[in-house]
């Protein structure tokens, strides 16, 4: 049963969280939307902090599972947009909120995941510290990327963006030949 619960506050949180900003979600809010009582609430989370944490984890995990290996820039990207079109809203009042450090966290988590599958794949072989250097540099490109994206009130087309980037930057290494488009955008 407390798994159910568990599951329910998350589901609760993430419906109010795409209908309003976080400073305006309390834990009665979240009670109220579920069913439960504030103890309840208490026993499986210290806090919202403590709830937005566990959420972005769990995304960021659940991307990871689903994207085990990256063969492309274009997946790699791919898997990023996956995750912000998850819970675009609610990623944005995370993003505005006191909140904010947990999910640049996660992102850079996720951005970090792709782009070492990606780069440590394509440049099998090379010395591992010219490996590092382009993980971080596509790493922080592609966190700057959705951080200026969010800055600008996510009005872009942002996997556009991402296509483009590949369009115009041809010749990226690939372990093998793959698909060019993305997907599941």
């Amino acid at each position: 049963m407390p798994n159910f619960t568990r599951k329910a506050i998350k589901e609760s949180f993430l419906k109010l969280l795409s209908q309003r900003p976080l400073s305006q979600i309390t834990v009665k809010d979240i009670v109220e939307d579920c069913g439960i009582n504030r103890n309840s609430f208490y026993y499986h989370f210290a806090d919202l902090p403590a709830l937005v944490e566990e959420i972005g984890g769990e995304m960021v995990s659940d991307l990871m599972a689903r994207y085990p290996t990256i063969s492309s820039v274009e997946q790699s990207f791919d898997a990023v947009v996956d995750f912000l079109a998850q819970n675009k809203r609610a990623i944005y009042h995370i993003y505005n909120s006191v909140s904010r450090d947990i999910f640049e966290r996660h992102m850079m988590e996720l951005c970090h995941y792709v782009a070492a599958a990606y780069i440590e794949a394509a440049m099998d072989g090379q010395p591992p510290e010219d490996i590092a250097v382009l993980v971080r540099f596509h790493r922080c490109a592609c966190f700057g990327t959705v951080i200026d994206w969010l800055n600008s009130g996510m009005k872009d087309d942002i996997a556009a963006y991402f296509r483009q980037i590949c369009r115009l930057r041809p010749g990226w290494p690939t372990p093998r030949q793959s698909d060019t488009s993305l997907s599941r955008v």
